[in-house]
């Protein structure tokens, strides 16, 4: 659980009982950086990615006892190597083969090398929507690469578990937004779907990227690919702005419509937590904020 100036993780350990790790934020938080719209949100979710990786880690650490910690130049390597992984999948494939189906599709004439949209040759009632059906098609595959994905690593024991704890932490923020009682039988009313996840986060870029994409037209294989790359920073930004909106006009008829794809991928990202899930979470967001107070006072 990540607040405003501290986190906390709170971890089931093999014997039964709750371990909670508690620091407090990076200065990156509280620098004139996250009150910048668009660049916040780039650094901000690189230093979260970290936090991520390094919760996972912690918790790891704490089921088989050993006393390893995943820090400096090794978590950063390890990001990047992650990163590189996600960027390969679901970016550099994609537009590879979005430009194969553009380059088969398109005559010579109107080959992206020129630097032109023109489609005057083309006499087809359709024709002219040749020069962006390879960027939508390489945005659909985006598309169904990250459901595809999410989807099958849901089959993964260890991520139904992981996908229980996410299902904990959305009950448990859900509730204390609502104001009720923490509590595992209160909590365990709520939804598990929550406006701000990261997974509407990445649906949101994806979907933004279809349009910016397709936006930009036919282009060659090599600036395709270097483009999909150096937009990604771009697209990040917009996301995050994107989801920061919606969860301040939740109150608005059309913003509700407008998240209920994101809330709709959710339920392959979570699932209905046990009483011992909530627990966890419960324990971790109530630390979470005893750091945070002990740190204001």
């Amino acid at each position: 659980m990540r607040g405003r100036s501290a986190f906390a993780i709170a971890m089931r350990a093999p014997d039964g009982s709750i371990k909670v790790h508690t620091e407090p934020l990076g200065s990156l938080y509280r620098s004139r950086v996250a009150s910048i719209p668009f660049l916040r949100g780039v650094l901000l979710l690189w230093d979260a990615l970290g936090l991520g990786m390094r919760a996972l880690t912690i918790s790891a650490n704490t089921q088989t006892g050993e006393g390893q910690k995943l820090e400096g130049p090794a978590l950063y390597l390890t990001l990047a190597a992650s990163l590189s992984l996600g960027v390969g999948l679901f970016f550099v494939i994609p537009a590879l083969l979005g430009g194969i189906v553009e380059h088969a599709l398109l005559p010579p004439s109107l080959s992206a090398g020129s630097g032109t949209l023109a489609v005057e040759g083309l006499a087809a009632a359709g024709a002219s929507l040749l020069p962006w059906a390879g960027n939508l098609i390489e945005g659909g595959t985006r598309l169904l690469f990250l459901i595809g994905y999410i989807w099958a690593i849901g089959f993964m024991p260890e991520i139904k578990r992981l996908f229980g704890y996410h299902g904990a932490e959305h009950k448990t923020i859900n509730a204390f937004e609502a104001g009720a009682e923490l509590t595992p039988a209160s909590v365990a009313a709520f939804p598990v779907e929550h406006a701000r996840c990261g997974t509407a986060f990445l649906l949101t870029l994806v979907l933004i990227s279809i349009v910016l994409f397709t936006a930009m037209g036919p282009m060659s294989m090599l600036w395709r690919i270097i483009s999909r790359v150096l937009l990604i920073p771009v697209l990040a930004g917009i996301a995050l702005e994107y989801i920061r909106w919606t969860a301040r006009n939740l109150d608005k008829p059309m913003v509700r419509w407008l998240i209920i794809p994101n809330l709709a991928l959710q339920r392959l990202t979570t699932r209905v937590p046990d009483d011992e899930m909530l627990e966890v979470a419960i324990r971790a967001f109530q630390s979470m904020r005893a750091a945070e107070t002990a740190r204001a006072g």
